[in-house]
């Protein structure tokens, strides 16, 4: 066989595996409508799931704010207590300091929680965070002013976990 020939011939063998290949991926390549079609599917799946993402951190946030509303509802009554034995007179100063202490650290755990107070005496009655126990007629304020807080309200964020007791004035 001649040089020509040869050449010939490894020129067909090395023709013929791309002449295959380019079957193999004409095979392999989808129709642009089932890529359209599946493309779409995707992108609604990764909507979906981004969506299942936000709501799941939202129902999880939410979780968290309720129980941790039920836990601080259970230790109001302590705080209460502390706030009213920091008012009684005693001799003991240094028993009053622990007390105040105590009380003082109560506050400090609550507000690292996100617990605020609701400001009462002086506002204006918002029945979403006031409870009205009595109403008193006094010239000196104003309509719906509260006039005396019976027990402090309190709140986390915009959820309120107990309503303050008040008194309102005319």
């Amino acid at each position: 066989m001649s040089d020509k020939e040869k050449e010939i011939l490894e020129q067909k063998e090395n023709n013929q595996p791309k002449e295959e290949a380019n079957k193999e991926t004409n095979k392999e390549m989808v129709p642009k409508q089932d890529y359209d079609e599946l493309d779409d599917r995707y992108k609604r799946i990764l909507a979906e799931f981004e969506n299942f993402k936000k709501r799941s951190g939202k129902e999880r946030e939410s979780l968290y704010n309720s129980i941790l509303s039920d836990i601080v509802e259970v230790i109001l009554p302590i705080v209460d207590n502390l706030e009213n034995a920091v008012k009684i007179e005693t001799s003991d100063e240094n028993y009053k300091q622990g007390v105040e202490l105590v009380l003082k650290q109560f506050k400090d755990i609550l507000a690292s929680k996100g617990v605020e107070e609701i400001k009462a005496v002086g506002e204006t009655f918002d029945p979403e965070l006031h409870e009205a126990v009595s109403s008193i007629q006094d010239e000196n304020l104003g309509e719906k002013e509260i006039a005396q807080e019976y027990r402090k309200g309190y709140k986390i964020g915009n959820r309120v976990i107990r309503h303050s007791m008040v008194v309102v004035a005319n």
